[in-house]
């Protein structure tokens, strides 16, 4: 008899923190079942009101909020700059601190500015839920990218919190430093930090920016380093038990077949090239055809090459683009003599993404000998490894999804984000909401803020499932 009384008191204590984000709609709910068979006793009860209609989601409020922080920019709206550490930039980190203060979160900074904030759950000796995005943002850009994941992340935590639950793990929110590359080159310099790069550790000692700033001098600017050795910012892997991102899809997918949710199962490979070719230049009218060894036209020749090479590889995953092409001396009665090129090829195959590569190495090499050009830098900057999601967390993402009578779509991103590296420290995920014809990175894009609010509850839910595993 005791342990039955035993069982059923470690059933209703699990109940009374799942009710507040499990789906009781018309269907009897599996889990109120599993543990009624589990105890012995009923405890289901037809006056419990519908758990789902409580992950009330205040959905004005939170647009008011990506609105006001598209204000702090160095751009007129609607369009949105601000990069890292500006002045700009650090009076967005305020706006986020505080709002962390308000919904009650514990807020700590590390010495590159990743802003954490943590609910302590019942058992804070478990490893923390982590969620959370970027705020930075490209010249000219939108107010969605990154901030969806940082405010909404934010407003997931009220979304709990008003329904009543009770985390067991720890929840935590963090908002990344730099996921952009604008101002020092480095694509996610906040996560790979966290993620341990002792290779980006040393190279932050002597980068600059355009401006001849070095990184040091423009943190400190923003409050932060202070002489502290950057290994600091390290996590150990296992420092969290997982990491789930929301995002807009910055793609047309969703919006496409009319899909409210994306449950990403990987996050393609991204590598970074730069490339330079040099010639003799001269008069445009002076030198005559058989005598040039013009560096733009080798840079025009790579630029198709590298659509030629993804295009070959057979698969819609792998894709390049040449995202940058400069030209010297720049002048319309002046052949070049120098090119720059710097290409961005992707692929959730990191064998095949790095076969094309190599044969855009190949080409380059080709190129220079029968354009009579000298090849001066072939460099890769980045080639990062490929992101598989956690299986554990594609599932209860999913069944967010299907509680909350939401359509979903497993999707994978092809778009870098700072999940990426969060999944060398612990299982990792991400959920992916439409964006108005899969803009992003530019004024016009736009969520809705149904879509928006979608995502959040899912969020929510995911974050309330995982807190109790």
């Amino acid at each position: 008899m005791a342990s039955k009384i035993s069982a059923m008191v470690i059933s209703l204590c699990f109940f009374s923190s799942f009710v507040a984000i499990s789906s009781q709609n018309d269907e009897y709910d599996p889990t109120i079942k599993t543990m009624e068979q589990f105890s012995g006793y009923q405890i289901s009860d037809p006056h419990f009101h519908d758990s789902v209609s409580s992950l009330s989601v205040h959905t004005q409020n939170l647009q008011r909020q990506i609105d006001e922080l598209s204000s702090f920019s160095d751009t007129p709206a609607p369009s949105v700059t601000r990069v890292l550490y500006s002045e700009k930039d650090v009076l967005a980190r305020g706006y986020i601190k505080k709002l962390m203060g308000l919904s009650g979160l514990s807020v700590r900074e590390d010495a590159v500015g990743n802003i954490f904030g943590r609910w302590v759950g019942s058992q804070p000796e478990l490893a923390p839920v982590l969620t959370g995005s970027h705020i930075d943002a490209i010249p000219y850009s939108g107010k969605y990218d990154g901030v969806v994941g940082v405010l909404g992340a934010i407003e997931s935590i009220n979304v709990l919190k008003r329904s009543g639950f009770e985390p067991k793990r720890s929840l935590e929110v963090i908002m990344f430093t730099s996921e952009e590359p604008t101002r020092f080159g480095i694509s996610c310099l906040g996560s790979r930090l966290l993620a341990g790069s002792e290779e980006l550790k040393e190279l932050l000692k002597k980068t600059v920016d355009s401006q001849n700033i070095s990184f040091s001098d423009a943190a400190k600017f923003a409050g932060y380093t202070k002489n502290e050795d950057l290994s600091s910012v390290f996590l150990e892997k296992g420092s969290y038990s997982a990491f789930i991102e929301l995002h807009i899809e910055q793609g047309p997918i969703l919006e496409e077949e009319g899909i409210s949710i994306g449950v990403v199962t990987a996050i393609a490979a991204p590598a970074s090239i730069k490339v330079d070719f040099e010639g003799n230049g001269g008069h445009a009218g002076a030198v005559l055809m058989p005598k040039r060894n013009d560096a733009g036209l080798a840079a025009a020749e790579l630029a198709l090459a590298v659509e030629k090479h993804v295009l070959e590889s057979g698969s819609i995953d792998t894709v390049g683009t040449v995202g940058i092409l400069e030209l010297h001396p720049g002048a319309i009665n002046s052949i070049p003599s120098k090119s720059h090129l710097e290409i961005d090829t992707r692929d959730i195959d990191e064998k095949r993404r790095n076969i094309v590569i190599e044969k855009i190495h190949k080409s380059a090499l080709s190129i220079s000998k029968s354009r009579d050009v000298n090849l001066s830098e072939f460099k890769i900057v980045n080639q990062d490894p490929p992101a598989l999601s956690e299986g554990s967390i594609i599932e209860a993402t999913e069944s967010a999804c299907k509680e909350l009578n939401l359509s979903y779509k497993k999707m994978i991103s092809r778009a870098y984000h700072d999940s990426l590296f969060m999944a060398r420290i612990s299982p990792m995920g991400m959920i992916f909401i439409p964006c108005y014809k899969g803009y992003s990175h530019k004024p016009e894009e736009f969520a809705a803020p149904e879509d928006v609010a979608n995502g959040v509850k899912v969020l929510a839910l995911t974050l309330g499932k995982l807190s109790l595993s």
